[in-house]
């Protein structure tokens, strides 16, 4: 930046106009009467006081232990780098938004700073399509180093000018790291878009950079998130609109942004007509107040056609020019503009990280929301089958028959033998008493997979209907069925109860089990007995005690007076807990492994660990001690 030249030949439309403002940015002061009053809006321009630097300006913004500063920054920064949210679920638009405005603040601007106190001062010119950011760029700078034009969006790529002494600092990866650049000398050549472009100059004091930045209203998305990342990382905002455009609502979000973060900050109204001049400046200057900006310095540019190698050829950047040759011209200015904008984001982040605890924890909530839909669920299911295996409820249809043509036939008897005799049944009689045994068996098998399979298709459809009414939750739900598992579970079901009616025979079989006086006369087909003990098991006597017509039609030999005989009561009490528990803990496996693909889904929608928000939390208190 150059002085302002000698004004020349310049017609009274054409001055510079700066209209009422509030204390310049590096004052702490709201008051009244600080800066120029509406009736010097046409007087005599005052020239620069303050000469710009022959050498670098160093400036700090941190002080005190700015090792331990920069570590619990660092913290934190990893902190929210380390933050997941789940697509569609409560907070994760939101939080997704917190942590890339956070991450980018502390990555881009806060530690560079407290790494480096001496780095350059940045300048950000931003602002609305057509405003003439690029014109003013180059008028401050006092040659043309950015290209303009008539095509919207003219600046697809940002342009840095700075001193050749501090080009550096800006093509390390410090500064912006994630953003690609590429150096040029003098006038800067449009790159590719997104990527930085470095113009060196001698224009440019040491100690001072000025970014022309993409529009924030750009019609194209990308640029005015570019924008919004160089604002973050800036010291000082010259925040440039037009008369058309002032009161959009685009440029009240990033203004308001400025606003809460008490960002340095120097507002310009540019392409002004003459005619309604002052009531466009009042109307702006009233919305600045009352949006709480009236501490901004606040400055007009006419309409002109007065550019002549893509900068301003009369005196119309002139008190813009000089502003900053004030606020950015010495050491000390330097660092009261570094300070307040840097104390100012340090501020921001008391509600800022907070805000951002907030939606881990909305996304925190909903996962353990859909985590005990599920939970709920399967207890159910379990809780159904449980009472089914025991209530008698099973005993009807078909297994009920098949009891009966085993007892009618007298197949239990049969079952039983003295010891040391041989059966003299014939081939055809042991034959169909098999057939009647296998026919049994497999209606056991029938009903319970039927109870169970039931009990887990239920499950799922609940756990189905109760994720879809959740925002985000149909994703989810989706990616539950697509990866089904590779478990047939009716299948499953009928292996477990063929290992499980196994097991009572072995029981049966055990030494002790049988009575000694049993034991000692009479041997029996444990299978046979094992099917007994599994209809007793399943509530034949809550049939045959409940009455009506149910009752009638289980009536026939009580299989728990039969095992009562052969094991004795405690021993039977035993060997059918053993068998219940041994049921129960199969049908809790299978019915696990059915809820697997929708726990698979949960655990992998992205949700933060319970002790995310904590340490968010944790972080902000941190920085207060530290700070």
């Amino acid at each position: 930046m150059t002085r302002p030249s000698a004004a020349s030949d310049t017609s009274e439309s054409d001055a510079p106009d700066r209209f009422e403002a509030g204390p310049d940015a590096t004052s702490d002061q709201t008051g009244p009467g600080l800066g120029p009053a509406a009736d010097d809006l046409d007087g005599e321009r005052r020239g620069p006081t303050v000469p710009l630097p022959s050498g670098q300006a160093k400036h700090r913004a941190p002080t005190g232990e700015d090792s331990r500063f920069e570590q619990v920054l660092e913290t934190l920064r990893k902190q929210v780098l380390d933050l997941e949210f789940a697509d569609g679920l409560d907070g994760a638009e939101e939080g997704r938004a917190l942590k890339a405005d956070v991450l980018a603040q502390l990555s881009d601007y806060v530690l560079p700073r407290v790494r480096r106190p001496d780095i350059p001062l940045l300048i950000a010119v931003a602002g609305s399509t057509g405003a003439g950011k690029s014109t003013l760029v180059n008028s401050l700078v006092g040659e043309q180093v950015t290209t303009t034009g008539v095509r919207r969006p003219t600046t697809n790529s940002p342009v840095l000018a700075c001193n050749p002494a501090d080009v550096d600092w800006f093509s390390e990866a410090s500064f912006i790291p994630s953003l690609p650049r590429v150096r040029q000398q003098g006038l800067a050549m449009p790159g590719k878009d997104g990527m930085l472009v470095l113009a060196a100059t001698e224009a440019m004091p040491p100690g001072v950079a000025l970014l022309d930045t993409p529009d924030v209203d750009s019609a194209v998305s990308a640029h005015h998130e570019f924008a919004a990342k160089f604002l973050d990382a800036a010291d000082l905002w010259v925040f440039v609109t037009t008369s058309g455009r002032y009161a959009d609502a685009r440029v009240w979000e990033f203004l308001q942004v400025a606003r809460d973060r008490d960002t340095s900050m120097a507002v310009v109204l540019s392409r002004v007509p003459r005619r309604g001049r002052r009531r466009l400046l009042d109307h702006f200057g009233a919305m600045l107040e009352a949006n709480g900006l009236g501490h901004a310095a606040r400055f007009a540019i006419p309409e002109t056609d007065q550019i002549r190698g893509e900068r301003f050829t009369s005196n119309v950047a002139d008190h813009i020019r000089e502003y900053l040759a004030d606020v950015a011209g010495e050491a000390e200015q330097r660092d009261r503009v570094s300070r307040r904008t840097f104390i100012g984001v340090i501020d921001s982040f008391r509600t800022r990280v907070p805000e951002l605890a907030r939606q881990v924890e909305r996304q925190i909530e909903t996962g353990h929301a859909l985590g005990a839909v599920v939970d709920d669920a399967y207890s159910d299911a379990q809780d159904r089958i449980d009472t089914s295996l025991g209530d008698g409820s099973l005993l009807r249809g078909s297994l009920l028959a098949r009891w009966q043509e085993v007892t009618a036939g007298g197949d239990l008897a049969k079952s039983m033998r003295p010891r040391g005799k041989r059966s003299r049944k014939g081939r055809s009689e042991q034959a169909e008493r098999g057939r009647r045994v296998g026919a049994l068996e497999d209606a056991v098998r029938d009903s319970l997979e039927a109870l169970v399979v039931s009990a887990a298709e239920r499950a799922a459809e609940r756990v189905e209907q109760r994720w879809r009414k959740v925002p985000g939750g149909d994703a989810l739900v989706e990616k539950a069925l697509a990866n089904p598992g590779g478990m047939d579970l009716a299948r499953q079901m009928r292996q477990e109860i063929g290992e499980w009616q196994r097991e009572i025979a072995e029981l049966t079989a055990a030494d002790g089990a049988t009575k000694r006086s049993v034991a000692r006369f009479v041997s029996f087909d444990h299978d046979v007995v094992a099917l007994v003990m599994i209809i007793d098991l399943l509530g034949y006597e809550q049939t045959r005690s409940g009455g009506g017509a149910h009752a009638a039609e289980s009536s026939g030999p009580s299989p728990q007076r039969l095992l009562k005989g052969l094991f004795g009561a405690q021993s039977l009490r035993s060997i059918g807990g053993s068998a219940r528990e041994n049921l129960r803990r199969r049908v809790l496996g299978l019915l696990a492994y059915e809820r697997v693909p929708f726990d698979t889904a949960l655990s992998g929608a992205d949700i933060p660990s319970d002790d995310s928000a904590v340490q968010l939390y944790q972080a902000t208190y941190n920085l207060e001690i530290a700070r």
